[in-house]
């Protein structure tokens, strides 16, 4: 009922920029917490950036300074600009938002299937 598609990875060098995109589409009432995570291989996902409704980020201490997160609530659509990237920020990303379909009672997680990003040194 609820799909997230996450765009914007690729390869980049150490020290450029990626802006991540992820629109949330289907049956949806409300869109509460958005997010971005990363799973690099061998290791545990993790919250990379994070985002109200109302527009209160959080930030993984390994990326503030360096990435941005933004959203539309018109379009349902959550934004990750990457600057100064690392080879260390190489991981698959996954998008995350809290959402309330239409006739739903309750929220649930959605997750997108993920975009690579790879930072080459």
């Amino acid at each position: 009922q609820v799909q997230l598609v996450e765009s914007g990875g690729g390869l980049v060098q150490a020290g450029g920029s990626l802006r991540l995109s992820c629109a949330a589409s289907g049956s949806i009432f409300s869109i509460n917490a958005m997010g971005w995570y990363r799973q690099a291989p061998g290791k545990q996902r993790e919250l990379v950036a994070a985002i109200t409704r109302g527009g209160i980020r959080n930030y993984a201490e390994s990326v503030k300074g360096r990435f941005t997160i933004s959203r539309d609530n018109a379009k349902n659509t959550v934004y990750l600009q990457m600057n100064s990237l690392k080879p260390e920020d190489t991981a698959v990303y996954y998008c995350n938002a809290a959402v309330k379909s239409v006739g739903a009672m309750l929220w649930y997680d959605y997750w997108g299937p993920g975009t690579q990003v790879t930072v080459s040194s």
